[in-house]
């Protein structure tokens, strides 16, 4: 029996993430929005269905960067009376949630909701982008709907969008190799309906509008802060098919492989219509190219190794000891590596990032 949904009161706290806002709604995790990364784990597999490696590792990013490395907490947003009570500007500083986390770990091109730029709020959806992938799964051959046929199509879409309008685009090979892509495909695998019992479920607009707290038809959408809701009669993932690190990574590929510009990672150079392009082969040292980017589990392994080399700079100014920041990434990121068998990649050379304004807070 699933919880009853309770939009969030006075004092709740709600972010940029559909999947937590529901997970919050509904009390999987703590109401108030804020809870620690191993009940987020644990209720990320319960209700979605995702595989606790790969549940891990975004829960463990996300407390260094956005939260608390203390007590393993994570907020919604920053700067809320429990978070303030726990730490205070203490030994790591005062946890940000993930409303401040955009670039450091949410991206430009989201599915459905703003770039940073636009009015600096990329928690609220993208009326006219939303609208943009509701018609786009109407308009899909055979029974309609939402998966990774429309959703990649859509990206592209979008991307180009934030090229020409957004001075301050930023695809970093962390953010838009992996969390872009992420945010792509789990609007697909963790919000589909598996009532068939088939791994290959059924999202279509209408669910979608719950799934994202939109209300309305067409030219008239409109998005309520902290209303999503699970649509009614929804099954998730079969048991025992939870979705782990191994099939994000070969959804990831496929992906890339149908739009290769996609993998094209770096950003705007203050002005629209600027992007330059960063050559994986010089900051990797010749370890990997283009090509093999594209190869295996390449393209994660590159991703996470970005993480990990860069988070002592992603984390200046952020929380008072680095040391122990990286130490927490470092055991949150060993069992990704092992599970993916990825390369050795030595020092990554950052300097190619520094011609990007969003680099600054960004990798």
């Amino acid at each position: 029996m699933c919880p009853l949904q309770r939009p969030p009161g006075e004092g709740d706290l709600r972010g940029p993430c559909p999947g937590l806002n529901i997970l919050a709604n509904y009390g999987y995790i703590n109401r108030n929005g804020y809870d620690t990364t191993v009940n987020i784990i644990l209720a990320s597999n319960k209700v979605f269905g995702m595989g606790i490696d790969l549940a891990t590792a975004i829960a463990g990013y996300c407390a260094v960067v956005a939260g608390d490395i203390l007590t393993l907490g994570l907020g919604l947003t920053g700067d809320n009376g429990i978070l303030g009570s726990l730490l205070g500007d203490g030994l790591l500083g005062k946890p940000k949630g993930l409303d401040w986390s955009h670039y450091r770990f949410e991206s430009d091109v989201s599915p459905t909701r703003n770039d940073v730029w636009y009015d600096n709020d990329p928690a609220s959806i993208h009326i006219e982008r939303f609208t943009s992938l509701y018609n786009r799964g109407l308009t899909k051959p055979g029974k309609g709907g939402i998966d990774l046929t429309v959703l990649t199509p859509h990206r592209q879409e979008w991307t180009r969008h934030s090229i020409a309008n957004n001075p301050y685009y930023w695809n970093g090979p962390f953010t838009g190799l992996a969390v872009v892509t992420a945010t792509h495909i789990f609007t697909y695998r963790f919000h589909a309906n598996y009532t068939t019992g088939s791994l290959d479920g059924y999202l279509d607009g209408e669910a979608l509008k719950l799934w994202e707290g939109v209300s309305g038809e067409p030219g008239n959408f409109k998005f309520t802060y902290g209303s999503e809701r699970i649509p009614p009669n929804w099954y998730r993932r079969p048991a025992g098919f939870d979705y782990g690190l191994k099939e994000f990574s070969v959804d990831a590929l496929w992906t890339l492989e149908q739009v290769p510009d996609l993998a094209a990672f770096g950003g705007n150079t203050g002005k629209v219509n600027s992007f330059v392009d960063v050559n994986v082969t010089d900051v990797t040292g010749g370890v990997l190219t283009a090509t093999s980017l594209l190869e295996g589990n390449n393209m994660l392994c590159f991703a996470f190794a970005t993480l990990h080399e860069f988070i002592p700079d992603l984390t200046r100014g952020l929380v008072k000891n680095t040391l122990q920041a990286v130490n927490q990434i470092t055991d949150a990121l060993a069992p990704v590596f092992a599970a993916l068998d990825c390369p050795q990649l030595s020092k990554l050379d950052a300097s190619y990032y520094d011609q990007f304004p969003s680099r600054r807070s960004a990798i």
